[in-house]
């Protein structure tokens, strides 16, 4: 009898007291391993979560937070080839393992990118800017986001089981919140290796991750109004978590990413000789065949023109017919098995389901040539693709989860778009197409009905990732029968999983609060120039008030004919005078913003090492010759980099007539070292 899988609960691995139910080898049959939770204390493992995970994870910042998952994320890319090596016995082919084990490596390395950049270097996020409540300034409202005492449990499928726990725990983690992992249990040894690897490296803080290997039991009878479920799985278990009363009364959030009849649609412009039909029937087959159709992004519906169908199905057809099947180890084979025997038989009888109105054109349910394999003992099954007679309703509500779909076709843009809705909702549908107005057409009509569009043409074919391949950067989720769920979306992702709350107060409160300079708020003008001050000396709210400068004529003529910038606003005074919003010649406004440069800008070499941007500049009023400005500088916000010497720092910036007028507002950025003189 095989090892039986371990749950690693309350800082420990724990060991089920039965023999557990058999996991079989995808390909060969053969007994991988055993799993239970029979004995695990589920109210242990969400209170050690939020005992020891959370207040953990919360003591960090983001940046640290971020800083983790990518030591994680190279550790485990430095031992990949073992999680690989298991992979195989899921069914995957290398380049199926490629997809999850490497896609879900590099989701987490891309969240880790994208918080040390997106996210302040804090426990707070700001939300929007900021609203002025009250006349005098003195009453404001800013959103902030900020992380919940509870913990992130997740529900995995069996088709994705490194790349499904990854892309799920990165964001909660830099949230704040502990995971606890349930993985499907037909591929859950591989998920196990993976938390294993995790748990020895000790780079998590401990209770950041836990893992359920078996049944989830009572889990979500553990669960309070600060915890939160996300699932990826069928409609039918997805509809049985909603009816539970800690989701219905309890406050327990549930995200659901369920089934999905997910479409491709060839446009009506598309001939057989372009390029956009060979990319279409490419795509068709690359999402049969990548883990054996088994991708809750795959196509399930090809939509076509019916003038061109015969072509397309005899494309898709030859294309699979050099498609080879059997062991995935062998570097020949390009689809492996599905998960299981049983999964194997769902997909059968979802065929059979979808033959009471579609006709098999290419493959047989029931046998599949193999390469190196046992078709008695494996879970393979041949591509099968079927075309569907006019007005079916089987392929808008059967979903084959295996390498199956379905040809249907349409006479005009509109009724195309109206098959695409008869899906009730998909993670991902695409258009292929090099016909603008078509795409147009195509994506506003499907839009409401998927969570991603992917629109295909020559122009963007060489660097497109595919139809079926969700990115960290991109929300993935649908609505209606795909689940009304969202997952990833860059720092979306992160955002989800935080509670946004409106705080009111004065200026210095919400400064003080936030950790960022609030307009309004207290200034300190010492008789150090900020700019003489290492990150380790500057203060949110230093600031520097600059001497006045008048603006001459001469000064405008001079930025004018040496930029080329000759707007007649610049140099035509009869034209200014008649345009009522400027009255007369006045300044550019990068003018305005060089010399109030000149203003507050000290010259001489200190910790400030660059200016790398600025941001949000409004010019509110005209600057006209001869009139005199001034400038406020003020420390707004201050972000140490966990792994260089310096630091960025954002200045809030105003500059201002001699009426005291607001002539400009933006946000200075610069580089600060952290100390000064700089060691070494």
């Amino acid at each position: 009898m095989s090892a039986l899988l371990e749950s690693y609960a309350a800082g420990r691995w724990f060991r089920a007291d039965d023999q557990g139910a058999p996991l079989l080898d995808a390909t060969t049959g053969e007994e991988v391993a055993r799993i239970s939770s029979k004995g695990l204390d589920l109210g242990a493992m969400t209170s050690y979560a939020r005992r020891v995970g959370g207040p953990a994870i919360r003591e960090l910042t983001f940046h640290q937070r971020a800083a983790l998952l990518k030591e994680l994320g190279l550790h485990l890319m430095a031992d990949k080839d073992e999680l690989y090596a298991l992979s195989y016995r899921t069914g995957a082919t290398k380049r199926d393992s490629f997809v999850d084990i490497d896609g879900g490596l590099g989701t987490m390395l891309s969240y880790s990118s994208k918080g040390r950049r997106e996210l302040p270097n804090d426990t707070v996020v700001l939300d929007g800017g900021l609203e002025q409540l009250g006349r005098g300034g003195t009453f404001v409202g800013q959103h902030v986001y900020t992380s919940r005492p509870g913990v992130a449990v997740q529900i995995n499928a069996f088709n994705f089981p490194v790349w499904g726990m990854l892309e799920k725990l990165a964001p909660a983690f830099l949230a704040g919140l502990p995971s606890i992992v349930k993985p499907a249990s037909q591929t859950a040894y591989l998920t196990e290796l993976v938390v294993r690897r995790i748990i020895e490296s000790g780079i998590l803080p401990e209770g950041s991750l836990q893992l359920l290997a078996g049944s989830a039991g009572t889990l979500l009878d553990e669960l309070t109004v600060q915890d939160s479920v996300a699932f990826t799985g069928s409609a039918h278990t997805a509809g049985m978590l909603r009816t539970h009363t800690n989701v219905l009364h309890g406050g327990v959030q549930l995200g659901v990413e369920a089934d999905s009849l997910n479409c491709s649609i060839l446009g009506p412009d598309v001939s057989t000789g372009d390029p956009e039909f060979d990319l279409f029937v490419k795509g068709v087959v690359t999402e049969m065949t990548v883990k054996a159709g088994q991708k809750c992004t795959a196509i399930r519906r090809v939509i076509v023109p019916e003038a061109i169908a015969g072509d397309v199905v005899e494309a898709i057809s030859a294309r699979l017919a050099s498609t080879t099947v059997g062991n995935p180890a062998d570097e020949s084979v390009r689809m492996g098995a599905l998960a299981s025997l049983e999964q194997r038989e769902e997909v059968r009888k979802a065929i059979q389901a979808l033959r009471s109105s579609a006709e098999i054109v290419y493959g047989d349910p029931d046998r599949v040539e193999l390469v190196d394999a046992d078709a008695e003992r494996g879970a393979f099954l041949s591509p099968v693709l079927l075309r569907a007679s006019r007005g079916a309703v089987e392929p808008h509500e059967v979903e084959p989860f295996g390498p199956v779909s379905t040809v249907l076709t349409y006479d005009s843009v509109e009724e195309a778009v109206e098959l695409a809705a008869r899906g009730k909702g998909s993670l991902v549908g695409s258009v292929v197409t090099h016909d603008p107005d078509v795409a147009r057409s195509v994506v506003l009509g499907a839009a409401p009905w998927h969570g991603r569009i992917l629109v295909l043409d020559r122009d963007d074919a060489k660097e497109s990732t595919g139809h079926g391949s969700p990115l960290p950067v991109l929300v993935h989720g649908g609505p209606g029968r795909a689940g009304g769920g969202e997952e990833l979306g860059g720092i979306r992702g992160v955002l989800h999983h935080m509670q946004r709350t409106a705080l009111q107060g004065s200026p210095d409160m919400l400064t003080a609060i936030t950790g960022r300079w609030t307009t309004g708020s207290q200034r300190r003008v010492e008789d150090v120039h900020p700019f003489r001050k290492s990150l380790a000396e500057l203060r949110v709210g230093d600031t520097i008030a600059s001497a006045p400068r008048t603006v001459t004529l001469a000064d405008i003529e001079h930025f004018a004919e040496f930029t080329g910038d000759t707007f007649y606003a610049h140099t035509d005074r009869e034209a200014a005078e008649k345009n009522p919003l400027f009255g007369g010649i006045v300044a550019h406004g990068y003018l305005v913003v060089s010399l109030a440069a000149g203003l507050f800008v000290d010259p001489a070499p200190g910790p400030v090492l660059a200016n790398f941007g600025v941001d949000s500049l409004r010019f509110l009023t005209p600057v006209k010759a001869d009139d005199t400005i001034s400038v406020t500088l003020t420390v707004k916000q201050i972000t140490p980099r966990t792994n260089a010497d310096y630091g960025e720092v954002r200045w809030d910036a105003v500059v201002t007539n001699a009426e005291g007028e607001v002539a400009a507002t933006y946000d200075v950025l610069t580089l600060v070292a952290k100390t000064w003189p700089q060691e070494g």
